[in-house]
C-alpha cells in the first residue's frame, strides 16, 4: 500500500498520485506500507533515492544512518515479542523501517505493516499540529521516537518475565526452567543485537551532522538517544539478572544433589556393618575346632537382629549429632 499527503500549518491533503504530493506546497509523506518490492521501486524512483536503500529495506540490514547528496537515510528495526506473554515460548521479532527525508519531503518505507508508523501517519491527518508545523525532520523523528517506546514495552515484558523466572528458581529444579532462562537471554542477545546499532545510528542525527537535520530539531533526536542508551543499560541489567538467576538454578541443582548423596551415604554407611555382620554369619562353619558357637545358641538369631538394629540406631543417632542429617 503506498499513501502519500501534505501538510503544514494550513492543513492536510491526501493524494492519489505520488507526484503530485511530491509538488505539493508544504510537507510531503509518502508511506509504502506492507509494500512490494515493485512498490519501493515506486517510491524510490518518485524520490530518485538510490536502489542501496531499496535493498536494505527489502533485506532488512542492521540500523544505520547514511547521508546523500537531496536526503538522509535512516534504518531502524522495530521489535515485539513472539508467543505472548509465556515464559516457555518467546522470540524477539525485528521488522525493518526505512526512512528517508529531504527539504520538504519524507518517505517511510516498510515490507510489513507498520503499526509504529500508523500511529505517527494517523497523528498527521487528524492535525496534529506539533507534527504540522514542523519540517519533514521531525516527522522522522516521531516515527522514531514510537519504536523506542515500543523498545521500553518489550523491556518491561522482559523483566515481568525475569521476575516469574526468579520465582519459579526457588521452587522448581524442572529442566523447563532451565530451558526458560537460556532462552530469556538468547532474546536479550537478540535485542541488544538490534539497538546497539540503533542507538550509533540515532547518534548520528543527535549530533546535528546530517545537513537535513534542523538545528531545533537535534533537542529531539539527543531526547532519543538518551532513551536508546537507558535501553541498553537495561538490557545490559537484565543480562546480568539471568545469569544471576541461571547461576541460582544450577546451585539449586548441585544442593539437592548434595542432600541426596548424604542420605543416600548415610544409608550405606548404616548397612555396612550390618552387611559384615550378615556376612560373618553367612559362613555357617560348624564342627572342629574354629566352629562358631552361636549356630548352635538358641537365642543366637534374636541376639544377632537385635544387635544390629542397636547397631544402626546408634550410627543414625551418631550422624543425627554430628549434623549429617
Amino acid at each position: 500500500m503506498i499513501s502519500a499527503v501534505a501538510y503544514g500549518a494550513d492543513g492536510v491533503t491526501e493524494y492519489d498520485d505520488i507526484a503530485t504530493a511530491r509538488d505539493a506546497a508544504g510537507t510531503t509523506w509518502v508511506r509504502a506500507s506492507d509494500a512490494s518490492a515493485a512498490d519501493l521501486r515506486t517510491v524510490a524512483d518518485a524520490f530518485d533515492i538510490h536502489q542501496l536503500v531499496v535493498e536494505n529495506v527489502r533485506d532488512g540490514v542492521r540500523p544505520k544512518t547514511e547521508e546523500y547528496a537531496d536526503h538522509t537515510f535512516t534504518l531502524i528495526k522495530t521489535a515485539e515479542l513472539a508467543g505472548g506473554d509465556q515464559i516457555f515460548a518467546e522470540e524477539v521479532i525485528d521488522e525493518t523501517v526505512g526512512i528517508c527525508f529531504g527539504d520538504d519531503w519524507v518517505l517511510t518505507m516498510t515490507t510489513v505493516p507498520d503499526t509504529p508508523v500508523e500511529r505517527v501517519w494517523r497523528a498527521v491527518v487528524s492535525g496534529d499540529e506539533r507534527l504540522l508545523q514542523r519540517g519533514p525532520d521531525f516527522t522522522a523523528y516521531r516515527v522514531m521516537d514510537v519504536v523506542v517506546d515500543e523498545y521500553f514495552d518489550l523491556l518491561d515484558r522482559l523483566e515481568d518475565q525475569i521476575e516469574r523466572i526468579e520465582e519459579a528458581v526457588t521452587v522448581s529444579t524442572d529442566i523447563e526452567t532451565l530451558d526458560a532462562i537460556n532462552s530469556l537471554r538468547r532474546d536479550l542477545l537478540a535485542f541488544r543485537k538490534l539497538v546497539w546499532p540503533c542507538r550509533g545510528a540515532v547518534d548520528i542525527l543527535a549530533r546535528g551532522d546530517p545537513e537535513y537535520v534542523q538545528p531545533a530539531s537535534e533537542k529531539y533526536f539527543r531526547n532519543l538517544y538518551d532513551h536508546l542508551v537507558q535501553i541498553v543499560d537495561l538490557t545490559e541489567t537484565y543480562r546480568d539478572l539471568t545469569v544471576g538467576t541461571r547461576d541460582i538454578y544450577l546451585n539449586t541443582v548441585s544442593q539437592s544433589t548434595n542432600e541426596v548423596m548424604k542420605v543416600l551415604t548415610v544409608i550405606a554407611t548404616v548397612f555396612l556393618p550390618l552387611t559384615f555382620v550378615v556376612g560373618v554369619y553367612g559362613m555357617n562353619f560348624t564342627g572342629g575346632p574354629y566352629n562358631m558357637p552361636e549356630l548352635g545358641w538358641e537365642y543366637g538369631y534374636p541376639a544377632v537382629m537385635v544387635g544390629m538394629a542397636l547397631l544402626g540406631v546408634g550410627m543414625l543417632a551418631y550422624f543425627r549429632r554430628r549434623g549429617y542429617l
